[in-house]
């Protein structure tokens, strides 16, 4: 889904409760991954690998300047001959630690997912959880989740497209992150300069 599909789905849902919960997500996301410096883990589950929404990530990483938005894609069946990018495997998770943010994406049942996330989390990970289910143990040990239950009008898909489109827009823009580097470089030449000779 390109930015003018996200434009007008969001003019569809405007006065609904999804434009701000996902841009809230996306907040939660972005603040965690920006204030550590990056280390973001993207979990789904066995059935489900949320290639898309990883590579809609990697995207407004680079439109937004925030590299620190680039995930590392899990895979539960991750192999060595895997391209670099498609190698990470559970053993990833394992050794996360203080700092990284792990967004795990749970379509469907999340149990085979439970250990791998506690595991993550009593390391000191921030966990966010976007799943279809409420009321079950993953959304329990997240930091912050957010559930599209059946019925809702939305499915997953389409929700991993509005946070991704938000989580590049929470913040800064780039241009006022030029303002502030020209001005930082400025200062960093005035201050290096050598000393003006006298008259």
């Amino acid at each position: 889904m390109d930015a003018v599909r996200v434009a007008l789905l969001r003019e569809v849902l405007a006065g609904t409760e999804w434009l701000g919960a996902t841009r809230r997500f996306a907040g939660a996301l972005r603040g965690s991954v920006v204030t550590h410096g990056g280390g973001l883990l993207l979990l789904g589950t066995p059935e489900y690998e949320p290639w898309h929404l990883a590579a809609h990530l990697v995207d407004e990483a680079a439109w937004s300047g925030t590299p620190e938005l680039a995930p590392t894609l899990v895979r539960h069946g991750a192999r060595p001959t895997d391209p670099a990018h498609l190698a990470a495997g559970l053993g990833r998770i394992e050794a996360a630690r203080r700092g990284e943010t792990l967004l795990v994406v749970a379509p469907g049942e999340s149990a085979p997912l439970l250990d791998h996330v506690h595991t993550a989390r009593r390391a000191g990970v921030t966990v966010l959880a976007l799943s279809s289910t409420a009321d079950d143990a993953l959304t329990a040990m997240a930091h912050e989740t957010l559930t599209v239950p059946e019925g809702a009008g939305l499915d997953l898909d389409t929700v991993q497209h509005l946070v991704s489109a938000a989580t590049g827009e929470n913040g800064p823009s780039p241009r006022a992150r030029r303002r502030f580097r020209d001005r930082l470089s400025r200062l960093a030449e005035t201050v290096t300069a050598p000393p003006s000779t006298p008259w």
